[in-house]
């Protein structure tokens, strides 16, 4: 039996044979409500697209990686960091996180933030912030009640 290329979407964001998985394991971060599917994985073209949803109110982990990745909104809306710079994010904006850059996604209180992130299929492990890091990423008063938010 052949499976269809067409993977269908169906409501509340979810597509047809793909496991909704947990985004991390519960305490290797600091992450709140969000949920991963792996939805294309070839191995010839080193990639996956994987598509996130932050519940309302939600967010990302703060880390920071060597591989670069971009990241489609697809639905809601919320703020993201990435490096220094803070930014209202919504449906159809694309946002590139370069290699080695501070980044992590926040919902609006209101509503999901649903987006596709495409990253290679081999990558390093997020790292996450030293007690110096924030030290240094706080001192940006913007920065310091972005990460105070749902803190």
């Amino acid at each position: 039996m052949t499976h269809s290329p067409i993977r269908r979407l169906l409501p509340n964001w979810r597509w047809e044979n793909v496991d909704q998985l947990a985004y991390k394991a519960t305490g290797s971060a600091p992450f709140r409500d969000i949920t991963r599917q792996l939805l294309f994985a070839e191995e010839t073209l080193a990639c996956e697209l994987r598509y996130f949803e932050i519940g309302p109110g939600g967010h990302s982990t703060l880390e920071r990686h060597e591989h670069a990745h971009g990241v489609m909104v697809l639905n809601g809306r919320g703020t993201c960091l990435v490096g220094r710079s803070i930014q209202p994010i919504r449906p159809h904006d694309l946002v590139t996180i370069p290699p080695w850059t501070w980044h992590q996604f926040r919902a609006d209180d209101d509503a999901p933030l649903g987006f596709l992130c495409m990253v290679n299929h081999e990558r390093d492990r997020p790292v996450l912030p030293t007690p110096q890091d924030l030290a240094e990423l706080r001192a940006d008063p913007a920065i310091a009640d972005y990460l105070r938010i749902g803190d």
